[in-house]
């Protein structure tokens, strides 16, 4: 494996990227078999706070290009990277393309690169939700359909490859990159600047993300949902990182509560610390319901499936539904200190990105 190109285009890819990135850094100081890699952000994700921060906090390299493909719809950024990416490609080939997770600039890339017969390696590959009505789940089905080699996360999304009928000499089972990134920087976690000023205390206070269009582009529902959610959280603050797309409606709705701050979204740093000590999460991300998972945090996700059922059968998450009626108990449950404890998946130990890099140092791609 001579020259790989490493996608990045959104929030969720930087933390899986980093550790991969380091990994080969390490294994290109100890040996003369070096491998290359070039990085590309598809700009996918252009907010500052949501995307060029994560590169100085997670001590990634700036990207060698950035296509510029942010906005737009759905359709018009996937052929915004299509075209970007594969200019690149033809005046500069790779021996691999390696995408992470399952953002439009996941599959987008994939596509491009297996047009021009260029290897596809897929971190994360083999997550699923059942549910055809997320665009991520489009994007994973899309993707791992044309991947090469598959990096999994747990035995059950081996299984899911395993079940198409790729070769098992093409599936590897190594954990969780974005654990690698969490647990590097748990020891660099720091408090956001609100939290004095707010008074906020460890276990104190909840921490909420919304931004699925399910729970977030019925106004009427966003409203019922953060009702809910105030009227049953005792008192407590409740901070919301608004994520772009949700600050929209929320401008419309006109909410204001004496214990909700809504706030501008964080750097990894600022929100894992925000994260780690509070009393709970509530939740529609997918990402976060691995991270609450290690450091033991409960978690409370308003959708009705996940890709990650690990969080819920191991971990401290429980998917509570879309309807806001649910909230109510899952909160006394909380409060009546009834939440589980929850373990730690099985090679979520921070050393996933090197059992990523061992393998790929021994790919024999032809191309």
């Amino acid at each position: 494996m001579n020259h790989i190109t490493i996608i990045a285009g959104a929030r969720p890819n930087f933390m899986k990227i980093g550790p991969i990135i380091h990994a080969i850094h390490k294994h290109n100081e100890t040996t003369t078999e070096k491998i290359e890699y070039r990085l590309i952000h598809t700009g996918q994700h252009y907010d500052k706070n949501m995307s060029d921060s994560f590169f100085v906090q997670l001590g990634i390299p700036q990207p060698n290009v950035n296509l510029g493909a942010g906005g737009g719809t759905q359709a018009e950024q996937t052929a915004a990277i299509m075209i970007g990416y594969e200019k690149l490609l033809l005046s500069e080939r790779s021996d691999l393309c390696l995408v992470v997770g399952d953002v439009t600039s996941t599959m987008a890339c994939a596509i491009v690169a297996q047009k021009l017969h260029i290897p596809v390696a897929h971190v994360e590959a083999g997550i699923r939700s059942g549910d055809w009505t997320m665009p991520e789940e489009i994007n994973r089905l899309v993707t791992d359909s044309i991947t090469n080699y598959f990096f999994t996360t747990t035995p059950e999304a081996t299984q899911t490859i395993l079940k198409t009928g790729v070769s098992e000499d093409r599936v590897f089972w190594v954990g969780n990159t974005m654990i690698d990134t969490l647990l590097k920087q748990r020891p660099r976690f720091r408090k956001p600047i609100f939290w004095d000023e707010l008074g906020l205390k460890k276990g104190k206070y909840i921490v909420m993300t919304l931004h699925r269009p399910a729970n977030v582009d019925d106004e009427g529902k966003l409203k019922e949902l953060l009702d809910e959610i105030i009227n049953n959280s005792d008192g407590l603050p409740l901070i919301f990182p608004v994520h772009p797309r949700t600050a929209k409606i929320l401008q419309s709705l006109n909410i204001g509560h004496q214990q909700l701050y809504t706030i501008e979204p964080l750097g990894y740093l600022e929100f894992n610390y925000l994260v780690e000590n509070a009393l709970a999460v509530i939740t529609d991300s997918g990402g976060i319901t691995e991270e609450t998972t290690v450091m033991g945090v409960p978690c409370m996700t308003l959708r009705d499936n996940t890709e990650r059922p690990e969080t819920v059968h191991v971990g401290t998450n429980e998917l509570i539904g879309t309807n806001p009626n649910a909230i109510k108990p899952a909160l006394e449950k909380l409060f009546a200190g009834e939440w589980k404890k929850g373990a730690i998946p099985e090679l979520w130990d921070g050393n996933t990105a090197k059992r990523i890099v061992s393998i790929l140092k021994n790919l024999q791609v032809a191309n």
